[in-house]
């Protein structure tokens, strides 16, 4: 059982998507696991033959428990024990968990998705749902193992101006699960970790200017939002500042060479969920703007992937749209650091001995003292904030 959050002691086996004989590739979802807080598509990361499904659907799991047995290259088929506990020890060291384990970040799509995991709905139908408003999840086949079409979604519709469909905001009980789940992380990370907090004014005129340029050769739906162009610089200034980009575990810093931004997305109904952007670092405003265009579709939707949920290294959180003008984040264990933006607003400015109107944002960042230290911090912020005055370096 992959370990699906800091605050995870154990998980639900919902659906198996493989069996035994199966090829499987690194990166394919194999399972659906629901935990307190949602239920998310679990992938593979060794290719490989699927030898044997240990335990059945609809069982709680402890996390680090075996789920099956996978056959890499070169192995031969041998007959499988029962149980974990009486695996030769050769076996063993030559199979492989369909599991991950990863001490990164894990906030899971909505429990309601688990539904959704268990339908089998063809893609014409799921982009019609879509278009239409209509929850896939509250759905039910005409019978077991039948597809949803494109003629259901229809007639779903149809249904809909007549009778009123029931939404996540009117199930109590997921949204107080939801919250229990993030109560939980939230009161382990200020219980545990030493935050630090430091926040600083950035002029971001250029960086706007060049924005605004840049979208009017465009057209509306390749233009850029300029959350992108904070979210390359946040990337690119971590890499100045290691300390604040990987994870405290078992009484140590771990550094992450990668830096997988996990951007934090207000679910609907309530909740929050912050999966990964991965190698943000490596890549471009057009990479980077359709990687968040489809994550935030993919969350509204409960479409979410085990590595984008374990893998973040650092949070980053724009309350801008919101109206905020300061953030002042909470971090996720065992992260070390969460990065915040706030509004951007038109501000008196002395630059040079002159008072002008300029374009200013609110960064702010909250840091775990044990991996690094205010000094460290303000150069941080201080790299973001040179690399936001030169707007043609982040494409």
């Amino acid at each position: 059982m992959p370990s699906l959050g800091a605050d995870m002691e154990a998980g639900t086996l919902v659906e198996w998507l493989t069996k035994p004989g199966d090829e499987v590739k690194r990166g394919q979802v194999v399972a659906v696991v629901e935990t307190q807080k949602g239920a998310v598509d679990v992938e593979i990361w060794e290719a490989g033959t699927v030898d044997k499904l240990i335990v059945e659907t609809g069982r709680k799991v402890p996390v680090g428990e075996l789920l099956a047995l996978l056959r890499t290259s070169g192995e031969s088929t041998t007959a499988v024990p029962e149980t974990p506990e009486t695996l030769e020890p050769q076996r063993v060291a030559t199979v492989s968990a369909l599991a991950i384990a990863s001490p990164s970040r894990v906030e899971t799509a909505p429990v309601s998705a688990v539904a959704s995991a268990r339908l089998r709905v063809s893609p014409s139908a799921r982009k019609l749902a879509e278009e239409l408003g209509i929850d896939i999840t509250l759905m039910r086949a005409t019978e077991p193992g039948a597809v949803i079409s494109r003629a259901d979604i229809e007639r779903a519709a149809k249904e809909k101006t007549t009778t009123p469909v029931a939404t996540r905001t009117t199930t109590p009980d997921w949204h107080a699960q939801m919250r229990i789940a993030i109560a939980a992380a939230m009161s382990r990370s200020k219980r545990e970790i030493p935050h630090y907090y430091l926040a600083t004014d950035i002029d971001v005129t250029a960086v706007i200017r060049w924005l605004e340029t840049e979208n009017l050769k465009r057209s509306v739906t390749e233009r850029l939002l300029p959350v992108v162009p904070f979210m390359r610089a946040t990337a690119l200034a971590l890499h100045e500042v290691p300390e604040l980009n990987g994870f405290w575990v078992d009484g140590a810093f771990r550094p992450s060479a990668a830096v997988h931004l996990g951007m934090a997305i207000a679910m609907r109904g309530g909740g929050l969920v912050a999966p990964a952007i991965h190698d943000a670092d490596k890549k471009g405003l057009d990479q980077l703007m359709a990687d968040l265009r489809d994550l935030v579709t993919r969350v509204r939707s409960g479409r979410l992937r085990s590595s984008e949920m374990s893998d973040p290294t650092v949070t980053f959180t724009n309350l801008g749209e919101q109206g905020v003008e300061s953030v002042f984040g909470v971090i996720y264990p065992p992260q070390v650091a969460i990065i915040g933006l706030g509004r951007i607003t038109e501000r008196p400015w002395v630059k040079d001995g002159t008072v002008a109107v300029r374009t200013v944002v609110t960064a702010t960042l909250a840091a775990d003292h044990r991996a690094s230290d205010g000094h460290r911090g303000g150069l941080f912020l201080a790299a973001l904030g040179r690399l936001l005055q030169e707007p043609e370096r982040l494409r």
